[in-house]
């Protein structure tokens, strides 16, 4: 019997659940609206939040684009400011919104994850609670998974149709390579990997196992995504950090750098870990093969030149004499030669075994999609959540 893939088993049920709701809506049955769950994550946010809250609250009670039902999750990651106190003022006073607490601050893996569990939403939204990217992009999301029934849509600003305004320049050049990076190593399918601002499907995102706790979850999730073949969009972004300057004063950046880098650097690995030793070895094997030419050049030169006496030397006196006139020659060839032969074995050995992980993890994700869903059926009828 053939393996269906997760994506697929999803699909196949999305595809009954389209067409019992088009008998529902031809025999005149109400049919109820999704519900999108819209995932904040806050950490020492105090200067903020309450207005940037408030104002996506206002956009998804007002608009008339919104056609979804909706509820806000703020997710407080520890903060050592205001931020919890300030999230729970807004439960009390605006509608559909939630807060939720970490004692400490874990990372954005963990915010996420926390809040996909609590999540009860049919789409699962994630959005920059400093609004560097504007509230009309829940729509916009919410509207693309919709027609294309893909699992995530990425909000990208590099792709055609996207821009980039009130940005560092070295936070700008920062986010650039990094996305550019992760796409080679990702077959250059995507402008943007790293960006927070997407929409999921929900069964399907929490059905996925995810490990990373910091900003190396956004590529791990696209990663294993594409290791079931879950379909993924990307739309045109508006990234603009105008909203937040004006708060610039009164608050920390959360984003460090240099774990931004090395973030970004093992993510890279992960999608193809071969290609980090494969192609340095390849490199190094076009050097080694350019000093060992050299290297028996000096050789065969020894070999043919007769000593004083007129005698020829043998295979053993050969190479010492020329071992002896370029020892630098020898050691760089055999050392560089050893070193590529170690890179490029690497190099297979982490192919095979990043084949031998995706089948595994495909064959495992199969399996717990299939666990989560009574659970997913019990969440929807009772309108309960999952804790921490």
């Amino acid at each position: 019997m053939a393996k269906v893939s997760t994506a697929e088993h999803v699909a196949v049920q999305q595809h009954e659940v389209d067409q019992q709701q088009g008998a529902d809506q031809q025999q005149g049955k109400a049919v109820a609206r999704v519900l999108v769950s819209i995932i904040l994550p806050a950490y020492n946010e105090e200067a903020l939040l309450a207005d940037h809250v408030a104002h996506i609250h206002d956009y998804l009670d007002s608009s008339p684009e919104v056609d979804f039902d909706w509820e806000l999750l703020i997710i407080n990651d520890g903060s050592s400011d205001r931020t919890g106190e300030i999230a729970d003022e807004l439960v009390a006073s605006l509608s559909r919104t939630r807060a939720l607490h970490h004692p400490v601050n874990f990372g954005l893996g963990q915010v996420l994850k926390f809040g996909f569990a609590n999540a009860a939403g049919d789409f699962i939204v994630t959005l920059d609670t400093d609004l560097s990217y504007d509230a009309r992009h829940i729509v916009e999301l919410v509207a693309k998974i919709r027609e294309s029934h893909a699992k995530i849509v990425l909000a990208s600003p590099y792709m055609t149709g996207g821009s980039i305004a009130n940005v560092p320049w070295l936070r700008r050049t920062l986010s650039i390579l990094g996305n550019r990076f992760l796409s080679t190593f990702a077959r250059g399918r995507f402008s943007t990997l790293t960006s927070l601002v997407r929409v999921y499907d929900g069964p399907f995102i929490r059905s996925l196992d995810l490990r990373s706790v910091g900003m190396d979850i956004m590529p791990e999730m696209l990663y294993k995504s594409m290791v079931i073949h879950a379909k993924i969009e990307e739309i045109p972004g508006r990234l603009d950090w105008g909203p937040q300057l004006s708060y610039e004063d009164s608050r920390a950046s959360s984003l460090r750098i240099f774990s931004h880098v090395r973030s970004t650097t093992l993510s890279g690995f992960v999608f193809r870990p071969f290609l980090f030793l494969v192609v340095p070895g390849i490199f190094v094997a076009i050097f080694a093969i350019y000093v060992n030419f050299w290297m028996f050049a000096h050789f065969f030169d020894a070999l043919g030149m007769p000593d004083s006496s007129g005698k020829q030397p043998n295979f053993a006196e050969a190479f010492a004499i020329a071992y002896d006139a370029n020892p630098h020659t020898f050691v760089t060839a055999l050392l560089s030669a050893m070193l590529a032969l170690q890179l490029i074995g690497l190099g297979a050995i982490a192919l095979q075994n990043m084949r031998y992980f995706e089948d595994l993890y495909h064959l495992g994700s199969h399996r717990l999609f299939e666990l989560k869903q009574p659970r997913e059926r019990v969440m929807k009828q009772t309108g309960n959540t999952a804790d921490e």
